[in-house]
């Protein structure tokens, strides 16, 4: 690329897709954001809409172009990053959702989950990651299980299914590319950390068939063309939102720990190695070209911005997240929040777990909300004492 050429950044996160235009020393030139809806339809349940989020995509790039003006023709390659663990069913043949996105929130099969803990440290040693209904696998099940038009297109061969962002390059992209990169296909729970593909075994634990998923492919190279608001420009990198965020600052280093907090909080730490086998963390590749593999340890707080959503929801307020740098500055309150806001993450690892605060049994709301950021806090630094051991 010349010294002028622009790069396009997208994220797409659980409430909102955003676009970034940066030049080529990293400096934003032009941004471009639009929500997107997550539903609860039932008790651990959380849906969003195929349609409203490759809509929300074009959105946020065209809001991006407009600000850029005449340099929108400036850009020259884009990279996606979308939400990791969240999956979806569609067909392969013109790109309609035959399912919902299933959000990584979603609990819906914590009962088939249950049932296979017997093979709960063969599935970790394999993926890297715990057995749980977070993940895409048990999902896909109940698809094909409750969703007629999902088993009919099976049976008809034009099923397609697996990460959210293999679905978003298929709808963005000119060439209707089936991949999916280590990162997303590994949070399906089906993709083998060592073997880099799909994994038979697994496949059978979940009663999966093979040829829906798409083909394994590298974080970088010829994606395809990304054709949105009238640019045109390859797409060279497709990534899971957390995994892209550790190379915010450049290339990581093996001795730091990198916290992202969003809707959850996560703790990474990148090595150029493989770390094998991590008893109460998460292993994986955060980035794969031609010539390099980043491999990563993880532990995550699934109670982090969700967290803070909930408790607002749970009093009423809504200006609860812009009172707490007041609330932080008090005194802290006699009271604890055993925080398991959609489900204990790292390093303790209980999918269902009952949230509750402890002490103060008529605690105040600054209390109660400063008790959940404690809480948050206090997760964070049980996984990253995990992680330094």
């Amino acid at each position: 690329m010349d010294d002028a050429a622009l790069i396009l950044a997208l994220d797409q996160g659980t409430h909102a897709t955003r676009a970034r235009v940066l030049d080529r020393g990293g400096r934003i030139v032009a941004h471009g954001e639009k929500a997107i809806a997550l539903t609860r339809p039932q008790p651990d349940w959380a849906e969003q809409d195929g349609d409203e989020i490759v809509a929300s995509v074009h959105a946020a790039i065209a809001e991006a172009l407009a600000s850029l003006g005449p340099r929108a023709c400036d850009i020259a390659v884009a990279g996606l990053s979308s939400q990791r663990a969240s999956c979806i069913c569609w067909d392969r043949h013109n790109g309609a959702p035959l399912s919902p996105v299933f959000s990584w929130q979603d609990r819906r099969m914590h009962g088939q989950i249950d049932a296979l803990r017997v093979h709960a440290d063969d599935v970790h040693r394999a993926t890297g990651l715990f057995l749980s209904p977070h993940y895409g696998a048990s999902k896909l099940r109940w698809a094909l299980d409750h969703l007629p038009q999902v088993a009919q297109t099976l049976a008809d061969g034009r099923l397609a299914y697996g990460p959210l962002a293999s679905f978003l390059a298929f709808r963005l992209l000119r060439e209707r590319p089936l991949l999916a990169d280590p990162q997303c296909a590994a949070r399906t729970q089906l993709w083998n950390l060592q073997t880099r593909d799909w994994d038979p075994d697994l496949l059978r634990l979940f009663d999966l068939p093979r040829a829906p998923l798409p083909a394994s492919a590298p974080t970088c190279g010829r994606w395809g063309t990304l054709v949105s608001g009238g640019i045109e420009v390859p797409l060279t990198a497709v990534n899971g939102d957390q995994s892209a965020a550790v190379f915010a600052f450049g290339s990581p280093e093996e001795d730091a720990a990198y916290v992202n907090i969003g809707t959850s909080a996560f703790v990474q730490r990148a090595l150029t190695r493989p770390p094998g086998h991590v008893p109460r963390q998460l292993t994986g590749i955060i980035l794969a070209d031609a010539g390099t593999t980043v491999y990563m340890v993880e532990g995550n707080v699934n109670g982090a911005g969700a967290g803070l959503e909930w408790l607002a929801a749970e009093l009423g307020r809504d200006d609860l997240i812009e009172r707490l740098p007041e609330w932080l500055a008090r005194p802290p309150p006699d009271l604890l929040f055993l925080n398991g806001i959609a489900g204990l993450g790292g390093p303790f690892w209980q999918a269902r777990f009952e949230s509750r605060f402890v002490g103060n049994g008529a605690a105040e709301p600054w209390q109660k909300a400063v008790a959940l950021v404690e809480s948050i806090a206090f997760l964070l630094r049980a996984n990253i004492e995990q992680m330094a051991a």
